[in-house]
């Protein structure tokens, strides 16, 4: 297949975008009965959460992948590739294989209904699962994009369901109080399926209300597992029926620690499915798991750290590494943010841990401009875009230096990409 195939494979997929973001499950359940409903052909993880999904599933996915089972992943968004959303073993869909998903599946679709129409997170949802499906996986960690109720991810009866926590993003979309997201999010607890949550406060009390009209068995961090910070990047944890005293895990942030409670409490719960691993395969999994553009170290000299950090909690568990480490240097923030976020209020927790600000915007409509920015902290630098502000960034920094990006999924992309280039 040659580039050009490739990139028009992209070119009508990301056209879809123009659709929107259209909720609700009918198109996808249309469009994945045309195809052979694949979803019914795997066995699945669901996980939901305001933040924390795509740390979760990674590292339930290295655990499963090291314990001999072939494991799928769906994640979003992407950085620089569309196929890092679409894994199997950790080893990304090819090129070819996403043209030729594509094609399969609009074949499918114009027998049907040639007029009819999907958005791009219903089309990428099913050829995913198509994926899946014939890549015969033992099982497949499936993301929600956004919510969970109404998200196109939505149709899979899943052996668990995961809520890895509640916090304030999205709110045109799901509701603007925790009760409401919290119970979009909850949407995708299912009768008989069990669940597994580190949300707190009244988010907790939704989602285990949910869980119990529903008959299902709940597992609430802090109450039927938990686990202690040992030392960085440490952790000793207590478990359903597994104790684990001391665990590495090769991410960065004590947010991480939690992620891992959330994905240790899920192997123990498929164990009970055919999943079982050792605690030596799971210490291993763990001290190896990567997850990019999450506190992603990128650059030595001065060090360079990618954050996907793009509401207020993201910010808050930002904040708090920076404080912890790397005292000594000075920081230099790059922070390109999107109009719908609630950057005021994400400034706010990262602004005061930074000593330079230079504030851009990634080349997408959505994208706020960075001179709207400079109201909030006007001592701020600017740059027009990514490459810009990255210039303007290393041209002031000193080998001892840490500069981080961070704000949106989109710009810490463009700085992979552009940081890739230069390497």
């Amino acid at each position: 297949m040659s580039k050009n195939e490739y990139e028009k494979t992209l070119k009508y997929l990301f056209g879809l975008e123009r659709f929107g973001m259209v909720f609700g499950l009918d198109n996808i359940t249309w469009l994945l009965d045309a195809i052979g409903n694949p979803q019914d052909y795997i066995k699945t993880v669901h996980i939901a959460g305001t933040n924390g999904k795509g740390s979760t599933a990674a590292m339930l996915c290295n655990i499963l992948k090291e314990g001999g089972f072939r494991v799928g992943k769906y994640t979003s968004p992407h950085l620089v590739s569309f196929t890092e959303r679409i894994a199997v073993n950790e080893e990304e869909i090819e090129e070819h294989e996403v043209a030729q998903l594509v094609e399969f599946i609009r074949r499918a679709v114009d027998e049907r209904d040639k007029d009819r129409f999907f958005t791009f997170f219903d089309f990428t949802t099913a050829l995913a699962l198509q994926y899946f499906r014939e890549k015969q996986v033992d099982i497949a960690v499936i993301e929600t994009g956004l919510g969970g109720r109404l998200d196109s991810t939505n149709v899979i009866e899943p052996l668990l369901s995961i809520i890895t926590n509640v916090a304030f993003d999205h709110m045109e979309q799901l509701g603007d109080t925790i009760e409401k997201i919290a119970g979009e999010k909850a949407g995708i607890i299912k009768p008989g399926v069990p669940v597994i949550t580190g949300c707190e406060g009244e988010a907790r009390e939704i989602v285990k209300n949910r869980a119990s009209a529903l008959k299902d068995k709940t597992y609430v961090l802090d109450q039927d597992f938990s686990y202690e910070k040992t030392g960085d990047r440490r952790l000793a944890y207590r478990g359903i029926g597994r104790d684990l005293p001391d665990v590495t895990v090769n991410l960065y942030g004590d947010h991480q620690l939690t992620n891992c409670a959330l994905a240790l409490s899920a192997s123990e719960v498929l164990s009970h499915s055919g999943f079982s691993v050792t605690d030596e395969t799971i210490r291993h999994a763990l001290s190896h798991v990567k997850w990019p553009g999450r506190l992603e170290k990128i650059g030595e000299n001065p060090l360079v750290f990618l954050d996907g950090a793009h509401n207020p909690n993201g910010a808050h568990a930002l904040s708090e590494f920076m404080r912890s480490h790397f005292q000594d240097k000075r920081k230099i923030l790059v922070f390109g943010v999107m109009k719908d976020k609630a950057y005021d209020k994400m400034l706010e927790e990262i602004a005061p841990v930074v000593d330079v600000v230079i504030f851009t915007k990634p080349d997408i409509e959505r994208a706020l401009s960075p001179h709207e920015l400079k109201a909030y902290v006007p001592h701020a630098m600017v740059a027009d875009d990514t490459r810009g502000a990255l210039t303007q960034a290393k041209a002031i920094a000193t080998g001892d230096d840490l500069i981080l990006v961070t704000g949106s999924f989109y710009t810490i992309g463009e700085a992979k990409t552009i940081i890739n280039e230069r390497s």
